[in-house]
C-alpha cells in the first residue's frame, strides 16, 4: 500500500491539477465569461442600437472543472505509464500500427466511401458541400505535405499560393473569357512561378528563419491583393466568377446547353453541387497520385534527404537549391490548383478568405495527420473540418474544441496520427538479391 501510494502521491496530483484549474480561470473569465450582444433600438430603454455585457460565469465553471478532471487523469495515466517497468504500446499507438499496417485497404475504403458518399440517402446539399470543402482542405494538406513533410521546409505562408490561383482564375475568366478548365492548369503554373520566387530568397535559411519569411511572405501577397484595388478589386473582392462546365453543358435553369435538358431530367440545383465535389474529388486523386510517383523519383528522395539532414545531403553531391525549388513549386502548384477551384466555386473571392488563420489550420492538418503521410493528412483533414462542423452552432468554441485535439494528439500520439511511413526506397531486399547472384555464379 505505501509503495502504490509513493507511485501515486494523491496531494502532489491534486495540487497539479488545482494550478492548472487556476490557469484555466485566470484565461477563461475573461473570454468566456463575459460577452458582447447586440440590443435593438428600444430595448431596455436604450434610444438606439448598443451592446450589453453577458455574463457567463456557468460556463467558466464547467471550462474549469473540465480542464482539473483533466489535468487529474493524465496525472494518473502518465504515472500508472512510469511505474510499469515495460510498458506495452498504447492504444494510440496501436491504432497507428493498425492503420499502418492495413493502409492499402483502409485507403481503398475511404476512396469508395468518397464515392459513393453523394449517393447515399442522407446526402442532402449541405452534406455534400461539406464534403467539398473538406477534399479541398484534403488537396491542400497533400500540397503542403510535400514542403513540410517530405522536404522539411516550414511553410507558414502557404494559402499565398491558394491566393494566387485563385485570383489567376479570376481575373482570366473576368478579362479575358477564359474557361475554369483552361484556367485550372494556368493557375497551377502562376502559383509554381511564385512558389520558385518564393524559394530563391529562403535558399540559405532553415527552420524559424523561414518560417518567419513564409509567414512574412503570406502576409504580402494578402495586403497587396487588399490595396490594389484597381486590379484585384481590393476588399470588394472579385465576383461573377463562372461555373465550371461538363463538356460544354451547363448547370443553369435555362434549357438551352443545360446538362437536364440534355439527358432528359428536371433541373435540380444539388446537381452543380455534385459535380463540383466529383471535381474536387478527382483533383485530390491526381494530386495524391503525382506525389507518390514523385516519392518514387530521384527528386522525391532528395526531398527526404534535404529533410532528415541538409548538410548530408550536400555532402551527397545533391543540389539544395534545385531540391528547395521544386518542393516549393510543385507545393504551391497544387495550392494555386485548389485556389482555382475555390473561386469557381464560391463564384466570389476576397483577401478576407485568405489570412493567416488558413495557412495554420493546413500546417495542423499535416501535423496532426502526420509529417509525409498522405493517409493521415486525409484522416486530419476530414476530422478537423468535418466533424467540427457540430460546433458552428456554438462559434466561440470551436477554437477550443480545436486547441484541445491538438494537445490530446500531442499528448498521445506527438509524431501524428500515422507517424510511422514506409520509406521510399530500401537497400536491404536490393543487397539479399545481389548476393544471392554472386553465390549463384560463384557455383557456375
Amino acid at each position: 500500500m505505501a509503495t502504490q501510494s509513493a507511485q501515486f502521491p494523491l496531494p502532489a496530483m491534486l495540487k497539479d491539477a488545482f494550478v492548472a484549474a487556476l490557469v484555466a480561470l485566470a484565461l477563461a473569465a475573461p473570454i468566456l465569461g463575459m460577452k458582447t450582444e447586440a440590443v435593438p433600438a428600444g430595448a431596455m430603454g436604450i434610444a438606439g442600437q448598443g451592446l450589453i455585457l453577458v455574463q457567463r460565469w456557468d460556463v467558466v465553471a464547467i471550462a474549469v472543472a473540465l480542464v482539473f478532471v483533466g489535468r487529474l487523469l493524465l496525472n494518473v495515466w502518465w504515472r500508472r505509464r512510469i511505474a510499469a517497468r515495460a510498458p506495452g504500446p498504447s492504444f494510440a499507438s496501436r491504432i497507428g500500427s493498425v492503420l499502418t499496417g492495413k493502409t492499402p485497404y483502409f485507403a481503398f475504403a475511404m476512396v469508395l466511401a468518397a464515392v459513393t458518399m453523394p449517393m447515399m440517402p442522407f446526402a442532402d446539399r449541405y452534406i455534400v458541400d461539406l464534403g467539398i470543402l473538406v477534399l479541398t482542405y484534403v488537396m491542400l494538406g497533400w500540397g503542403l505535405n510535400i514542403v513540410v513533410g517530405l522536404a522539411g521546409l516550414l511553410d507558414l505562408g502557404y494559402v499565398a499560393f491558394y491566393a494566387v490561383g485563385a485570383y489567376s482564375f479570376a481575373l482570366l475568366a473576368i478579362h479575358f473569357d477564359f474557361s475554369f478548365w483552361v484556367a485550372l492548369p494556368l493557375s497551377g503554373l502562376v502559383a509554381a512561378f511564385w512558389g520558385i520566387l518564393l524559394g530563391f530568397p529562403v535558399l540559405r535559411l532553415r527552420g524559424d528563419y523561414l518560417a518567419i519569411v513564409t509567414l512574412a511572405f503570406g502576409e504580402m501577397v494578402r495586403i497587396v491583393l487588399l490595396n490594389w484595388y484597381q486590379f484585384t478589386g481590393g476588399p470588394n473582392g472579385l465576383s461573377n466568377i463562372p461555373r465550371p462546365s461538363l463538356f460544354g453543358l451547363q448547370f443553369s435553369p435555362d434549357d438551352e446547353g443545360s446538362f437536364h435538358a440534355f439527358f432528359g431530367i428536371e433541373y435540380d440545383p444539388v446537381h452543380r453541387i455534385i459535380f463540383l465535389y466529383y471535381v474536387i474529388f478527382g483533383l485530390a486523386l491526381l494530386t495524391n497520385w503525382v506525389t507518390l510517383r514523385l516519392r518514387r523519383l530521384p527528386v522525391g528522395r532528395a526531398w527526404e534527404a534535404l529533410r532528415e539532414d541538409e548538410i548530408a545531403c550536400r555532402s551527397l553531391g545533391i543540389n539544395v537549391r534545385n531540391t528547395k525549388l521544386t518542393a516549393f513549386a510543385i507545393g504551391a502548384m497544387f495550392g494555386g490548383v485548389a485556389g482555382c477551384f475555390f473561386a469557381t466555386r464560391q463564384g466570389f473571392i476576397s483577401p478576407e478568405s485568405f489570412v493567416f488563420i488558413e495557412s495554420a489550420m493546413i500546417l495542423a492538418i499535416v501535423v496532426l495527420g502526420g509529417l509525409g503521410s498522405q493517409l493521415g493528412v486525409a484522416i486530419a483533414a476530414s476530422v478537423m473540418i468535418g466533424a467540427f462542423e457540430i460546433f458552428r452552432e456554438v462559434r466561440e468554441f470551436r477554437l477550443l474544441a480545436y486547441g484541445g485535439a491538438m494537445v490530446l494528439i500531442m499528448v498521445w500520439r506527438p509524431r501524428g496520427l500515422i507517424a510511422e511511413r514506409k520509406p521510399s526506397i530500401t537497400l536491404g531486399g536490393e543487397r539479399r538479391a545481389i548476393g544471392a547472384n554472386m553465390v549463384g555464379e560463384g557455383h557456375g
